[in-house]
C-alpha cells in the first residue's frame, strides 16, 4: 500500500530531464499478441503519425475462433508490408524512429514470436533501443495518450477484451497493482461463444462481425429487454474477481430452451433475439459494474487514500469499452463516486499498434530500464504475464459490502 500512496507524479512530470522533451522522438510500435498484425508510429507529443492493422477476423471466423499456427502465418506474410506502408504514411526513414517497441506479453506465443523476432531485426539492424511492452499494461495507458492533462496517475483502470478482465490501480508503465481478474472467461470470449450459439453469423448483417458487436446491435431490437433474467455471478464473494462462465452457460440452456419452444431449424435463429441479447448485456454490465464499484471503494478507503486531493479516474479499456451500452453504465457508475471517466476513442479500443508505440513513448519518457534497451537478447517472449503487485488478498479481507447502483438500462 505504501507503493500505492507515494507515486511520482504524473508519469510525463517526471520524465527524462530534458533529452526527449527538447526534440520530436517517434517511436515504432509492434502488436502481433493475437491475430490482428498492429504496426504504428507516435511521436513524443502522442500524435498518431502512422496507423496501420492488419485484421485476420473474417479469416478466423469462417473456423468459429483463433487458429495460432494459421495466425502465425498470416502475421509472418503482412508484417514487413505493413512496416513499410506504416513508414510511408508517416513520411519517415527508418533512421528517423527514436525506439522499436513491441508487445512480449501476454498473448498467444506463436503470434508474439513473429513481432518480437521482426522487432529484434529491425532494432539491430538500426541501432535503436528496443522497449518491451505488456499488452495489458498498453491498453491500461492507452487513453493517456488523447487525455494528456486529464488522466495522471495514479487511476483505476478496468480493463475488459476477449482474453481478459482485470481491475487495476495504475501509477505509471511496469506499476500496475492488481485488485480482481476472471476466474474464467473474458467478457469478449463469452460474447463470442454466445453470439455463435445463438447463430447470429447466419444473419447477413452480422456475417462478419465478432460476438460482442452483433449482440451489442441486436440488443437494440428488443421489444422487451427485461424478457431474459440471468443470476449475478459471485454475488457471495465480497472481492473485485469477475467470472462469466455462469452468465454463458446460462446463456446456451436459454437459448436451447427457446429454440425447443419455437423448433427453430438448425440453421435459424430465435425469433427474439434482440430481448435476448438485450438481457445478456444487462446482466454483463450489470456484473462488471459490481466488481468495480467494490474497486473504486476500496481505493477510497481512508487507510488507502489512493486518489489523495485529486479528482478520482476510472479508465475502461479494451476491445468491450467498444461497447456503448457497456461503458455508458460503466459511466454512470463512476459519475455516482464523483469519477472522472474515460475510454480510449473506439479505433484504439482493440488491439492496435498505436497502444504500443505510445507505452513506449511513456517507457522513455520515465527512463524506464535505460540500461537494457540494447540487450536485444534479454527481451522474450511471455504467453502469460501479471503485473508488477497484487491487492486481491487485500481487497477481500476488507470484504467491502456496497449498495449497489443499478444499470441504466
Amino acid at each position: 500500500m505504501h507503493a500505492l500512496r507515494n507515486f511520482a507524479g504524473n508519469g510525463i512530470a517526471n520524465a527524462i530531464g530534458c533529452g526527449f522533451r527538447r526534440r520530436l522522438s517517434y517511436v515504432l510500435g509492434i502488436e502481433t499478441s493475437c491475430d490482428d498484425t498492429g504496426i504504428a508510429i507516435v511521436d513524443t507529443t502522442g500524435r498518431v503519425r502512422a496507423n496501420v492493422l492488419e485484421s485476420q477476423q473474417e479469416f478466423h471466423t469462417r473456423y468459429g475462433g483463433i487458429i495460432p499456427p494459421r495466425a502465425q502465418d498470416l502475421h509472418r506474410a503482412r508484417i514487413e508490408s505493413a512496416y513499410q506502408r506504416c513508414l510511408e504514411e508517416a513520411q519517415l526513414k527508418p533512421e528517423q524512429l527514436t525506439a522499436i517497441a513491441v508487445t512480449t506479453r501476454p498473448g498467444l506465443p506463436l503470434s508474439l514470436l513473429v513481432g518480437v523476432r521482426f522487432a529484434r531485426h529491425l532494432a539491430r539492424r538500426l541501432q535503436k533501443p528496443l522497449l518491451p511492452v505488456h499488452h495489458m499494461e498498453a491498453h491500461a495507458l492507452q487513453a493517456r495518450m488523447e487525455h494528456p492533462e486529464q488522466i495522471g496517475f495514479p487511476f483505476l483502470c478496468l480493463l475488459a477484451s476477449g482474453g481478459h478482465c482485470q481491475l487495476v490501480v495504475v501509477n505509471g508503465p511496469g506499476r500496475l497493482t492488481l485488485l480482481g481478474q476472471t476466474l474464467d472467461d473474458a467478457p469478449g470470449e463469452a460474447f463470442d461463444k454466445i453470439g455463435r450459439r445463438l447463430r447470429l453469423h447466419i444473419l447477413p448483417e452480422y456475417r462478419l462481425w465478432n460476438g460482442g458487436r452483433a449482440i451489442e446491435h441486436a440488443a437494440q431490437l428488443a421489444s422487451d429487454p427485461l424478457a431474459y433474467e440471468f443470476p449475478l455471478p459471485l454475488a457471495q464473494q465480497r472481492n473485485c474477481n469477475f467470472s462469466f462462465a455462469g452468465i454463458k452457460n446460462n446463456s446456451f440452456r436459454a437459448i436451447r430452451a427457446r429454440e425447443r419452444a419455437e423448433r427453430t431449424p438448425p440453421d435459424g435463429v430465435i425469433s427474439n433475439y434482440g430481448d435476448f441479447c438485450a438481457g445478456l448485456l444487462r446482466a454483463v454490465s450489470r456484473h462488471l459494474m459490481h466488481r468495480t464499484q467494490r474497486a473504486i471503494e476500496y481505493c477510497l478507503l481512508p487507510h488507502m487514500q489512493l486518489f489523495g486531493d485529486t479528482t478520482p479516474t476510472l479508465v475502461m479499456s479494451g476491445g468491450v469499452a467498444n461497447n456503448d451500452a457497456i461503458y455508458a453504465n460503466i459511466a454512470h457508475l463512476a459519475a455516482q463516486y464523483g469519477c472522472r471517466s474515460f475510454r480510449p476513442s473506439k479505433r484504439y479500443c482493440s488491439d492496435n499498434g498505436v497502444m504500443i508505440a505510445w507505452h513506449g513513448v511513456e517507457q522513455l519518457l520515465q527512463d524506464k530500464e535505460a540500461s537494457l534497451r540494447f540487450d536485444y537478447d534479454r527481451i522474450d517472449i511471455q504467453g502469460s504475464a501479471g503485473f508488477a503487485e497484487s491487492h486481491e488478498e487485500a481487497v477481500a479481507a476488507a470484504a467491502l459490502k456496497c449498495k449497489w447502483i443499478q444499470p441504466l438500462v
